[in-house]
């Protein structure tokens, strides 16, 4: 999916709130020329009718950013709870009342020649109306990239740093020439590692697989949440272990789960039909919880949801009381 980025959109920018047309990176900064940058990505989705936006487990995406930053040894000033405070602010300033995808970068800022990092640090937060990633109503046909998932030892890709993503665009940029929907990338050790943007789950006899972490994957937040629906309410415990390529052509079931794609069942892979070649009955019912909990309507899965609009009215209510007081 494309989006246009809207130059009136206020975003998050050095300390400061502005439209993103006035946001401004210099030509020799270090991120650009080296991928001396971490970023995250976060959903919040739009439920009519409770007239709210849900913001998906964004304090544990945000300390997840803060780790990863680590690598870098880039420093982002704020803690978890005060980067959930700027997100929920940015939605309320720009009005937003439809699905988001909500983009934290924190990149090396020296505006320099030379590849050395320093200690310049910088980083912003946009928050932007953002559909279906994947189309995948019908389910996707994927392929097996040429190009491997690079090592842990290399760039991990545990870190979503940004130079590592050059890896993701060679692997998507092969797959839809090849005319595939999304790409599946082995490890050096010829391994499953995961899709170009996305952890990776199969049903094969009977149970729920997943690439063990150590298998050069992301730590998924969605992968995590996907895990725990499938066993609190299906009673099915996912198994972390290596998959062999072969074994993607013989299972049951396939899907992918990432913050962008939510959950998408795969329905071909190189050209071969997985399963029935239809989107199989543990996928879809996990696609409809994973729905479900993320707009609100799981009680029990609230404790993901940061609420925008209700925490606004709570927070005005208090400053009311206080000001009584």
């Amino acid at each position: 999916m494309k989006t246009e980025a809207d130059p009136n959109v206020i975003i998050y920018f050095n300390g400061e709130y502005m439209p993103m047309g006035e946001a401004r990176v210099g030509i020799l900064t270090h991120a650009l020329h080296y991928g001396t940058g971490v970023f995250e990505g976060i959903r919040a989705h739009w439920d009519e009718g409770a007239q709210e936006l849900f913001i998906l487990r964004p304090r544990e995406h945000f300390e997840r950013w803060k780790q990863n930053c680590r690598i870098l040894r880039i420093e982002v000033p704020l803690d978890a709870d005060e980067l959930c405070a700027v997100t929920a602010e940015l939605m309320r300033r720009n009005g937003f009342r439809s699905n988001l995808y909500v983009r934290p970068i924190a990149y090396k800022s020296a505006e320099r020649i030379g590849v050395a990092p320093d200690d310049q640090d910088a980083f912003a937060i946009v928050a932007l109306p953002f559909g279906e990633y994947l189309h995948a109503e019908k389910g996707l046909h994927a392929g097996i990239s040429s190009w491997r998932r690079i090592d842990d030892n290399a760039i991990p890709a545990r870190g979503k740093i940004c130079g590592a993503y050059a890896n993701s665009a060679l692997a998507t940029d092969e797959a839809h020439h090849a005319g595939f929907d999304e790409a599946i990338l082995l490890n050096e050790s010829g391994h499953v590692a995961e899709g170009a943007t996305c952890n990776l789950f199969m049903m094969r006899k009977g149970k729920l697989i997943t690439p063990a972490i150590t298998d050069n994957v992301l730590e998924g937040i969605t992968r995590d949440s996907v895990m725990e629906l499938a066993a609190r309410e299906l009673g099915v415990e996912a198994v972390e272990r290596s998959i062999d390529r072969s074994e993607l052509y013989v299972c049951d079931e396939l899907f992918l789960t990432g913050t962008a794609v939510g959950l998408a069942p795969v329905v071909r892979v190189d050209h071969r039909p997985v399963g029935a070649g239809t989107i199989g009955p543990l996928t879809r019912r996990l696609s409809e919880l994973y729905f479900h909990a993320t707009r609100g309507h799981l009680p029990e899965y609230r404790k993901w949801l940061l609420t925008v609009y209700r925490e606004a009215h709570a927070a005005h209510a208090v400053d009311a009381e206080k000001s009584v007081a």
